[in-house]
């Protein structure tokens, strides 16, 4: 049976309205099933998608503005030509598993110094091993530290990671250096555990528990940052996965082996050196995530959560976080060639140039100071959400004017709800029998007698109840005892109060003599 007409299918390249994808501070994340990534007469096409949502590009060879390519999942397809493409334009190609994994990474060929990788396997015996773990671990520590102190307030958890720095100085094994590292690492995450992280009021019926504060970074599903149960977690370990893949690029561009590290245990699982570069950079990542959940709140169309309890990032919010790779490239690259030196200088030759700066351009800067070869990168723009529905809003408010007006009427309510509850409490009920027996006995007490003859009905109807209106509520409310809604009524005339009042009364409008003397 042949296809009938409604279903017949058109290329994607003819689909007007397919959304484009447009580079954003250098990045392009494509996610979703059916991606494809191919080269058309000279363009490079970009496609993604679910079901009939999809997502097109197509990329000139000049002026593309395209420095990095993720791909998160492996449904689809990846063209040799399409390689060859990004290889000639120098863009960085990274495929992330859906859990966050890196899975490949692969950018532009530098010439590699067979020189440089054999005193990087020499590392060990040379000293340099020791004296690189001591430096980017020393790194790392002072970045958990600032976090500590300036952004969780906890000064004696950053007091204690400054003392486990200092005792770095006396390391003399790896393993030692290792240990520290580790006691600093659990002290500064205990210090995370109760950061409250802020959803809209919507989304909040829809928002598991344990989903609203950070927890630990331990997930109780893997007993390791792996497979990661709160949305906090998740956005830390796809940035991180992120930051992988530059250090791996960064290592390969200086001509340096990934995977021959110094701090990490080599297993055939990572690439030990990519993850002991990252060391330095993690206290940046981390504070560029606690920046987001403490200013802003997470929409939680953003996460979905498996049946295991596995919270995973929608393609779209990846997407978002995918813009931050510069960042992380910029961030990662004087570590790397950092080391790069190190193990420079211990090699056994008589042959003492420097090797290049392919990252910073440090060398190149230094030759021609004129010439600013970079310009300072800074964070994507947070978005500004609704704290009420979630939606995008101007900078410097928190509700949309719809949630602000709401709530206005809402934070009415609730407070004539209060009132009206502490009006009727037990405490209240019996604050107003003690003030009704009071009143009761002062007026069975009260003779007639007590009262001026000058002071009659009429002196207090014609002279004394007019100068009351200039009074408040709560000076007349003060002087007889009555609560402040009865005075007013004193004061507009509506109810006379008890002869016993009337001396007062008159003495606080500076009445004291008959008025008829």
């Amino acid at each position: 049976m042949t296809a009938t007409e409604n279903v017949r299918q058109v290329p994607q390249s003819h689909n007007s309205s397919a959304e484009l994808i447009v580079p954003r501070h250098g990045v392009v994340t494509l996610f979703g099933y059916g991606i494809q990534v191919r080269v058309d007469r000279g363009h490079l096409l970009l496609e993604d998608g679910i079901g009939p949502d999809r997502r097109y590009a197509r990329l000139p060879r000049v002026d593309h503005g395209l420095k990095r390519l993720v791909v998160i999942g492996s449904d689809g397809c990846m063209s040799l030509a399409a390689l060859r493409w990004l290889s000639d334009q120098d863009v960085a190609f990274t495929m992330l598993e859906r859990d966050g994994k890196v899975l490949a990474v692969t950018g532009p060929v530098r010439p590699s110094d067979a020189r440089l990788r054999r005193a990087q396997a020499l590392a060990h015996s040379s000293g340099a091993a020791l004296c690189i773990a001591r430096e980017l671990i020393s790194q790392k520590l002072a970045g958990q530290e600032q976090v500590a102190r300036g952004k969780l307030d906890h000064a004696a958890v950053g007091q204690q990671i400054a003392d486990y720095r200092l005792a770095l100085a006396e390391a003399e094994t790896i393993d030692t250096i290792r240990s520290l590292e580790s006691q600093g690492a659990a002290a500064y995450w205990a210090a995370w555990h109760d950061v409250q992280v802020l959803f809209p009021k919507k989304d909040l019926p829809r928002v598991p528990d344990h989903w609203r504060t950070f927890g630990t970074r331990k997930s109780p599903l893997s007993g390791s940052p792996r497979l990661a149960a709160t949305p906090a977690n998740a956005m830390l370990n796809y940035l991180y996965a992120l930051l992988e893949s530059e250090a791996r690029l960064a290592a390969a561009a200086l001509g340096l082996d990934p995977g021959l590290g110094f701090i990490h245990v080599d297993t055939p699982a990572r690439d030990s050196l990519a993850c002991d570069l990252m060391e330095p950079i993690r206290a940046k990542v981390d504070a560029y995530v606690l920046d987001w959940i403490m200013q802003q709140p997470l929409r939680r169309e953003w996460f979905f959560e498996q049946r295991d309890g596995n919270c995973r990032l929608m393609g779209s919010f990846a997407v978002r976080l995918s813009e931050t790779t510069p960042l992380w490239a910029r961030a990662v690259a004087p570590f790397a060639e950092w080391t790069a030196r190190q193990l420079w200088r211990r090699r056994q030759s008589a042959q003492n140039i420097a090797p290049s700066t392919r990252l910073t351009q440090t060398h190149r800067r230094e030759a021609r100071v004129a010439v600013r070869l970079q310009t300072d990168l800074k964070a994507p723009r947070l978005l500004n959400l609704c704290r009420g529905c979630g939606k995008t809003i101007r900078d410097g408010r928190s509700h949309c004017a719809q949630c602000a007006v709401g709530g206005a009427t809402e934070r009415l309510l609730d407070a004539a709800r209060l009132g009206r509850e502490a009006a009727h409490s037990p405490e209240a009920r019996a604050k107003r029998a003690n003030r009704q027996r009071e009143h009761a006995r002062a007026r069975s007490s009260w003779t007639a007698k007590s009262l001026p003859a000058w002071l009659t009905p009429e002196v207090f109807s014609e002279n004394i109840q007019p100068l009351l209106e200039r009074m408040s509520n709560s000076a007349i409310a003060a002087a007889i005892g009555v609560s402040r809604w009865y005075a007013g009524r004193i004061r507009a005339g509506r109810r006379r109060p008890h002869p016993r009042h009337w001396s007062i009364l008159a003495k606080l409008v500076n009445i004291s003599v008959g008025v008829s003397d």
